[in-house]
């Protein structure tokens, strides 16, 4: 990756957030998943893309370059992204992670900016049944009680073994990635209490309805079924929507099949429209 340089912004609520920015042309912001940041989740993506477009790489309220604040809801963080993206000036693609996806579609719905978005196995939280709440509660609790202990690698890995399958958990370990995002688990904690208590309005039905940019939504042909369940229904619910399958890959296809995604993200964003109208700002009534 060349000609790195850095981009920030200031938001209403006086937060920085800033990301690193990597190559040229038409601008295209990656939205990091809930773990790590937005350089560790995307690195290995954006090494096929750089030649094509300009990379931003925004991290979350206390992740990478950006600054901390206790206010982690996912309104206020659509909020910080939607600062980010407007601030580039031009017409700009989105590509998101996981939580990252639900923070792209939640920006997406209130820019006229946004000219298309994938959202790589968005999140839906009213879809999940008593086993997937059961399931993501335990691995919270778990990280939880590993963090308490000062073990946040494993906290990190713990909290992996809800989303990622056996075989996504040892690749991600042994690449490192539980060791680097491990000191943002007490951020993830915060973040993870404030979603149980304010919730997350990017999938609202009146939110995806209000995306008229084109949008992709991805998962992988070995990821949970209730992932491909959640991507059915934001495609379902999103104006001009398509699902889309990555082959070989389960919910951490970012780091374990980079070049297939990227291929994905580049074929969309070649085929899709530039112009959309502008919209009105729904995740302030829901």
């Amino acid at each position: 990756m060349s000609n790195q340089r850095n981009h920030y912004v200031t938001t209403s609520d006086g937060v920085t957030i800033g990301g690193t920015v990597h190559g040229e042309g038409a601008p295209l912001v990656f939205l990091q998943g809930a773990m790590g940041d937005g350089d560790l989740d995307w690195d290995l993506v954006l090494r096929h893309l750089t030649d094509q477009f300009t990379c931003h790489l925004p991290s979350l309220r206390g992740r990478g370059l950006s600054g901390d604040h206790p206010d982690l809801t996912i309104r206020r963080q659509v909020d910080d992204l939607l600062a980010y993206v407007d601030s580039i000036g031009a017409p700009t693609s989105l590509a998101g992670w996981s939580g990252g996806a639900n923070h792209a579609l939640g920006v997406a719905a209130q820019s006229d900016t946004v000219t298309s978005v994938v959202a790589f196995e968005p999140v839906v939280q009213s879809l999940m049944d008593e086993q997937e709440q059961a399931a993501l509660l335990g691995a919270a609790a778990r990280m939880g009680e590993l963090a308490t202990d000062g073990s946040l690698a494993e906290a990190a890995r713990a909290f992996a073994g809800w989303p990622f399958n056996d075989q996504e958990v040892a690749a991600a370990e042994d690449a490192g990635y539980f060791k680097a995002v491990g000191r943002y688990v007490p951020n993830l904690l915060s973040l993870l209490q404030q979603l149980t208590e304010h919730g997350d309005p990017t999938t609202d039905p009146a939110v995806l309805g209000a995306i008229s940019a084109p949008v992709s939504v991805l998962h992988g042909a070995d990821t949970k079924p209730f992932f491909v369940t959640c991507a059915r229904y934001v495609a379902d619910h999103v104006t001009n929507g398509q699902v889309q399958e990555i082959q070989g890959a389960g919910h951490a296809a970012p780091l374990t099949h980079p070049e297939a995604l990227a291929d994905a993200l580049t074929a969309f964003f070649a085929s899709s429209a530039r112009v959309r109208p502008a919209v009105t700002n729904v995740m302030a009534d829901n």
